[in-house]
């Protein structure tokens, strides 16, 4: 995967020297298509139609069930559309307001994704708990079939998502709601088949509860993992006691001080380091090796080293740890 690093040497006259380098890979380790926008626009439209059918259908079997769930499902069109904005702004280039860009963005949409999930989990659970305690006749050929539609719709969504679930918490957050939304019509079409044969009117509101059980599950680290990255905290898979090591053990550094390490977006990482240095010049030669090997090493591409001279190590403000 192509990349390019760019450097910039600034050597003053005064007390000490200082040599900033810059290494930026945008692709990174991430191995899964680089755009989402065909995965968005096919789940969308095909909630959108599931939507609509579910809605009439509730309306010609007066199914309340079915019209709070075609509401929920719109909800999740909204998360798909909000995802997809994000992933779109990810990619604008920085400007002199936005200096990063608006990959942040997509740090968002997942934390937004995963509080809606929550959410919406919660409402679930709340009403499975008012029918344990008060059952009502559930069921139907026309409820069980929608669901089992609700089933196909939202497994081929979240179908489409699966492949950078793994590497993008944005893509992440899209394919947890649709998959925990198959996970309910699953749910609903279990159940009710059940309930036909043997009237456990109970057995609905129990299964949702074990259903929304497996959802904060699945939703918990998706929601840890979006508000750390919020929080410019070390993204998930990025051992930053390994990074120190490496740059502590290259040759010329005696010593590596304000090291930072945050995400730019649900996919790109970037360090900011100080390393002393014996020999200045010796240091700076490996500027271009240290980036390329953090990025290859450590899936980090935007990288800043700063290098100090021994002379100065005790005038730097920055060196202690506690202080950012």
């Amino acid at each position: 995967m192509p990349a390019h690093d760019h450097s910039r040497d600034d050597h003053h006259d005064h007390d000490y020297d200082h040599s900033h380098h810059h290494g930026h890979d945008h692709g990174g380790h991430h191995h899964a298509p680089a755009s989402f926008g065909r995965a968005f626009a096919i789940g969308i439209t095909l909630n959108l139609a599931y939507v609509g059918a579910e809605a009439f259908y509730g309306v010609i079997a007066h199914s309340l069930a079915l019209l709070a769930d075609a509401g929920h499902n719109l909800g999740d069109v909204l998360g798909l559309a909000t995802a997809w904005t994000a992933a779109h702004l990810g990619k604008r280039l920085p400007s002199s307001r936005f200096t990063y860009g608006l990959g942040r963005t997509s740090v968002m949409a997942a934390l937004g994704n995963a509080v809606a999930l929550l959410v919406i989990t919660g409402g679930i659970a709340s009403e499975s708990i008012r029918r344990l305690m008060e059952p009502e006749p559930t069921g139907g050929v026309t409820i069980m079939v929608v669901a089992a539609v609700g089933i196909l719709v939202n497994g081929i969504t979240a179908l489409l998502f699966m492949a950078g679930s793994k590497g993008d918490l944005n893509i992440r957050g899209a394919f947890l709601h649709m998959a925990s939304d198959a996970l309910v019509s699953l749910g609903v079409v279990v159940s009710g088949a059940i309930i036909r044969y043997t009237g456990w009117y109970w057995l609905d509101p129990a299964v949702s509860l074990v259903v929304s059980g497996v959802i904060v599950a699945g939703t918990w680290s998706l929601l840890r993992d979006s508000v750390k990255l919020s929080l410019d905290a070390v993204p998930p898979g990025v051992d930053r006691g390994a990074v120190q090591r490496y740059l502590a053990a290259l040759p010329q550094v005696i010593e590596v001080h304000d090291l930072h390490i945050w995400g730019l977006s649900t996919t790109e990482i970037a360090l900011t380091a100080h390393l002393i240095c014996d020999d200045v010049r010796a240091g700076e030669a490996l500027l271009p090796e240290i980036c390329a090997e953090i990025r290859e090493d450590f899936g980090i591409g935007h990288v800043t080293i700063q290098i100090e001279t021994p002379a100065v190590a005790g005038l730097c403000a920055l060196r202690p740890d506690d202080v950012v």
